[in-house]
């Protein structure tokens, strides 16, 4: 499967744009750009907005650079481990460093946005046989190492796996190519934590303001408190100067 992958919605939109009739406008977005490199475009494409997906709302792996998700292993009905669980294929992936910090406005990473909604609770196994003594605790699809393939529960892919052909090229990559790249990563180091210090900062703001207002209404409490005090004892010291004889 091929997609294109947009952070925000506004990302979608600028790929493909319409006119009143609602007929794409071939002059805008990736169909304009199509042609002017000889490439039309034409028929449907995916894309998947990272920011429309229901993330992972679980725990994490403490301490890990790379936010890997904290998902409760199976167990068989003993309460042990399958024999050859090496664990979630969402988790075995390793996200380039300068994609770390490709973020949601809701601060949701690649990993539980994208990668959560392509694999969600996929297990993968050492061998076939080891996955289909796991039946009984796999909810979510698995895979094995020599082949083996449960899609989801009760539903099972067969046949030859050396029909398909899946290649993953290596470019060849530059010095120059490198530093750029590693400029990136810096440029969105930088500012990742420029958002962090602000939303610190706001969250700071907020809480400085709450404590203004708590102070400023204790404060006018304690005043009213101490101008009836003073009533209180401005009465009752002219009731007692009535009963005093003279």
């Amino acid at each position: 499967m091929r997609a294109i992958v947009c952070r925000t919605y506004e990302g979608v939109k600028a790929l493909e744009m319409y006119d009143k009739e609602g007929c794409i406008n071939k002059s805008s977005g990736l169909h304009g750009l199509g042609p002017s490199i000889g490439r039309p475009l034409d028929g449907r494409f995916l894309v998947i907005c990272l920011e429309s997906l229901r993330p992972y709302t679980g725990k994490y792996f403490l301490d890990d650079s790379e936010r890997k998700l904290d998902i409760l292993k199976p167990r068989l009905p003993n309460g042990e481990c399958p024999p050859g669980f090496l664990g979630f294929a969402v988790n075995m992936i390793n996200i380039d460093s300068w994609n770390l910090f490709c973020v949601t406005p809701s601060g949701y990473g690649l990993r539980e946005t994208l990668f959560y909604n392509l694999f969600s609770r996929l297990q993968v196994y050492k061998t076939r046989a080891e996955m289909i003594q796991a039946l009984p605790c796999i909810s979510d699809g698995a895979l094995s190492l020599d082949g083996g393939m449960v899609r989801s529960c009760g539903v099972f892919s067969l046949g030859n796996r050396e029909d398909v052909d899946v290649k993953f090229p290596k470019p060849d990559r530059s010095t120059e190519l490198d530093g750029e790249i590693e400029t990136e990563r810096q440029m969105k180091d930088i500012k990742w934590k420029k958002e962090k210090v602000l939303e610190d900062l706001k969250r700071e703001r907020t809480l400085l303001d709450m404590a203004k207002f708590n102070f400023s209404k204790k404060k006018n409490d304690f005043l009213k408190f101490l101008a009836q005090s003073s009533s209180y004892a401005t009465q009752a010291q002219t009731t007692s100067d009535r009963f005093i004889p003279r």
